[in-house]
């Protein structure tokens, strides 16, 4: 038999359970949250009717001596501190572009693959996590052919990531690269590059479609000349409706660096003056014309806008907006 103070106990008891939605008493579980993971490196926004999705593919870190051929590191080390980045290494990530038109699917550029630094590699987890398939890519379209912006077409063991794709190159960028000639005359720390070259485009030569500068790719897609970093390496502008975008590929490296100074050359850049004037060139006209524009070195999502500061000039990302 039940005393009064038990009977009061259990009422209370039921009561609580009957306070609780019967929805709660039945979620599963929480994931465990894994405390040195960031949430998946995507982020969507619009070009007029285009969805631009960013897709980060990690980053690499590099000590800064002689990474600036031209500037003193006292001079490197007072931009970074402007930035408030640490002096002692340089943080470089990899942010490539897939563009939905219409649920036809365009890549400009594929990361690294299974070939960059340990920290690198995230691409094809971030690309899923949006919610996309490799095998519905129709078209990839390359910069240049750096590793860092072609491996994510082949890995390692020879298998191609997007074998139902169309891919598109430049004109000026395949004949330096495929070139014999120029690849038994480079010098010995660039032959690996040529080598690799022929790695990830050697199986599929045949098929590699090449396009000429201000001509147009795909749809809403024009190659736009940007010779130096490479010899045949491309910006891409990315037009549609009142939506304007430029895809500035490796025309800087690090913008806190080379969008504040660009004077400066990058020890990537093949033609350092040549680059040096692109740079200044493409930049000016961004800022100019108030075109949006996107790095595949900022910081991620590595988008947004320039501004003319003194006489350089200032990346200004945009802001991040659940609303797209």
């Amino acid at each position: 038999m039940l005393d009064r103070r038990s009977l009061l106990v259990s009422a209370a008891a039921a009561g609580s359970a009957m306070a609780v939605p019967a929805s709660a008493q039945t979620l599963p579980a929480a994931a465990p949250v894994e405390p040195d993971r960031q949430a998946p490196g995507f982020y969507r926004y619009r070009v007029g009717d285009l969805m631009i999705t960013a897709v980060n593919d990690g980053v690499a870190r590099r000590p800064l001596d002689g990474f600036i051929r031209n500037a003193q590191i006292d001079d490197v080390h007072g931009a970074l501190d402007a930035a408030f980045l640490p002096r002692d290494s340089l943080t470089i990530p990899f942010t490539t572009l897939v563009i939905d038109r219409g649920g036809k699917l365009t890549l400009i550029d594929t990361g690294n693959g299974d070939s960059g630094a340990p920290t690198s590699g995230l691409w094809m987890t971030n690309f899923r996590a949006a919610g996309f398939d490799p095998a519905a890519v129709e078209t990839v379209v390359i910069s240049h052919f750096h590793g860092d912006h072609i491996n994510g077409l082949r890995l390692k063991d020879g298998t191609a990531v997007f074998p139902g794709a169309e891919v598109l190159v430049p004109e000026a960028e395949w004949a330096f690269w495929m070139d014999d000639a120029r690849m038994a005359a480079a010098p010995d720390g660039m032959k690996g590059a040529f080598q690799n070259v022929r790695r990830v485009f050697g199986p599929i030569a045949g098929d590699v479609k090449r396009f000429k500068a201000d001509s147009e790719v795909v749809p809403n897609v024009t190659a736009v000349a940007a010779y130096g970093h490479t010899p045949g390496h491309t910006a891409f502008a990315v037009t549609a409706g009142d939506g304007r975008l430029m895809v500035m590929s490796d025309t800087t490296n690090h913008p806190a660096l080379f969008v504040r100074n660009p004077e400066w050359q990058a020890i990537f850049d093949m033609d350092g003056d040549m680059a040096r004037e692109t740079r200044k060139r493409l930049l000016d006209m961004v800022a100019s014309e108030k075109m949006q524009v996107a790095f595949y070195h900022a910081p991620f999502p590595a988008t947004g806008h320039i501004a003319r500061d003194g006489d350089g000039f200032a990346f200004v990302p945009v802001a991040w907006s659940p609303i797209i």
